[in-house]
């Protein structure tokens, strides 16, 4: 194989990897919108437990694709939102979503 080509394969694994694991391409659309608390990302999608939610934000914010942003009031909130990383892969998304549209 070429060697300039497996690079490539292993990036483009990686992020199907990623973008394959349940919820997280709803949390991603849902996130385009702007920041949530844990508790409006977990009432706009009601389906999807606390546990997991807690799980794949933790695994976004691993992947450098959402921030975690502490809100020192009274009482302490905490706020998700997409980086600039998150934002283009939701761009990205955004296409396999009007796809799903038209053809599913």
């Amino acid at each position: 194989m070429n060697q300039e080509i497996r690079p490539l394969l292993a990036k483009v694994e990686h992020a199907y990897h990623i973008v394959g694991k349940k919820w997280v391409n709803l949390i991603i659309h849902v996130l385009m919108k702007g920041p949530l608390r844990f508790s409006e990302l977990h009432t706009i999608i009601p389906d999807l437990s606390k546990r997991m939610l807690n799980e794949r934000l933790k695994e976004l914010e691993g992947c450098g694709l959402l921030s975690r942003t502490v809100i020192p009031d009274r009482p302490v909130r905490t706020e998700y939102s997409l980086t600039q990383k998150g934002q283009e892969l939701g761009a990205a998304l955004c296409h396999v979503e009007d796809w799903a549209v038209k053809w599913l």
